[in-house]
């Protein structure tokens, strides 16, 4: 993927140039010029330039006037942990950082811009943000599915919005780069920056997206329960279902993490369910040597076992997944039935447990700082960007660009091969 890459794809756009000396108070040494390489690693010879993205810091001089310019920031689709602590980071460093004191919250997503659905804009002060950052969820409401881009945008031209901020995962950045085509083809001045949200964490060159640590501190916590009912029963299972719908980031993450997991299955391993090496096969002949197991499935696993109706979508126009938690339960019982074996299996389901709590200190201070860059390279004039966290150094890069892939596990890389490592389990395939 890297090698395909141009410069161009990697350079963020520009409202034009910054002549307005910044209000910050920092120190001068950090005004220059700064990038992270698409590839640190010294593994093959790249050409003159090597690829990179910019750095995430404030600018010398800033393009808007603080004076008089508006901002607006809108949540959208699922919710995660950390959404209001970037809600409350912007809205803290456009106040008492830039001087902003105009800045609206979009009510229920992309709805908000839409006058049929009469959701009154709300006016974040850093009086309503101060203790969003102890709540879950997010204080503007979220929704799903597509608005018209010309209606959002007429919504900014007539509110005089100089800013929008896009909280938001895959579907919601696709809608902000539309966002800033048609703002790019009427010609206004108005900046698009985006957070990434994305509890799957499978944004692409995005190494960790906010709310990912959070949900796999609560996986853990449901892997320990499904643990000890497993071990408290004859033949006992646990059997516990983590969100990811094409990546398996959770899971393997939160297995990694307990090591009490037995079998991980992630959207992107194949399997069988049943044959000699399939997985009820090997599950039954861990129950005769250990009489207990954990098995921990994303829930995008195993789509190909049910019929789809491609018409069923959600409001997103994502397929409706169909729950492979309910079937893994239904088949593993049967089977020790059909075999005549002893079978306690308890299921576990914690995902809006896990999406809606508050995000925990590491995963608030990863938001602050998301946050308070975004509102820097925003300041700055620079527009349709993501902001991002990329080899451990935070940097930004065109929204284009992160929604160009979605990530996913490669099975030939560390991560999958840890977590082999660590359960023991085959390749549950027959071939």
């Amino acid at each position: 993927m890297n090698k395909n890459l141009t410069h161009k794809q990697t350079r963020i756009e520009t409202l034009g140039p910054a002549k307005i000396p910044t209000p910050l108070n920092v120190p001068e040494k950090i005004f220059h010029h700064k990038e992270v390489l698409l590839n640190p690693y010294p593994v093959e010879k790249w050409e003159k330039q090597p690829l990179s993205f910019e750095i995430s810091l404030p600018s010398e001089s800033i393009y808007f006037d603080p004076s008089k310019a508006t901002a607006a920031i809108v949540t959208c689709g699922g919710i995660c942990p950390g959404l209001n602590n970037v809600i409350r980071a912007i809205v803290l460093s456009l106040s008492y950082g830039y001087g902003i004191n105009k800045i609206h919250g979009i009510k229920y997503g992309l709805q908000g811009f839409i006058s049929k659905y009469r959701h009154p804009l709300v006016a974040l002060t850093p009086e309503v943000v101060s203790n969003i950052h102890e709540l879950g969820g997010t204080i503007l409401g979220s929704s799903r599915g597509e608005q018209p881009i010309d209606q959002i945008v007429d919504l900014l031209e007539r509110q005089n919005i100089n800013i929008l901020f896009v909280i938001g995962g895959d579907g919601s950045l696709r809608a902000a780069e539309k966002i800033g085509e048609e703002i790019t083809t009427r010609g206004v001045k108005i900046g698009v920056a985006a957070v990434p949200k994305t509890i799957d964490n499978d944004i692409s060159f995005v190494h960790r997206s906010f709310g990912f640590e959070t949900a796999v501190d609560m996986a853990t916590q449901a892997i320990k329960c499904a643990h000890a009912e497993a071990k408290s029963f004859e033949n006992g299972i646990g059997l516990v279902k983590l969100m990811g719908r094409h990546s398996g980031f959770i899971a393997a993450t939160a297995a990694m993490a307990q090591r009490d997991v037995n079998y991980v299955l992630i959207p992107e391993v194949d399997f069988d369910f049943d044959g000699p090496k399939g997985l009820l096969a090997v599950l039954e002949e861990r129950m005769s040597k250990r009489s207990h197991a954990v098995i921990v499935v994303a829930e995008g696993v195993g789509q190909h076992l049910f019929d789809h109706d491609e018409n069923s979508t959600d409001a997103s126009g994502n397929i409706k997944l169909q729950d492979i938690g309910k079937y893994f339960q239904k088949r593993i019982t049967e089977h020790f039935q059909f075999k005549n074996l002893p079978c306690n299996l308890k299921y576990i389901d914690p995902s809006y447990m896990i999406r809606s709590v508050e995000a925990n200190t590491n995963d608030g201070l990863f938001c602050a700082t998301l946050g308070q860059n975004a509102v820097h390279a925003a300041m700055a004039g620079k527009t349709r960007f993501v902001v991002s966290n990329w080899h451990g150094v935070y940097c930004q890069l065109p929204i284009a660009l992160a929604i160009s892939k979605r990530k996913t596990i490669n099975p030939g890389e560390r991560l999958w091969l840890n977590v082999l490592e660590s359960t023991g389990q085959p390749s549950f395939k027959n071939d």
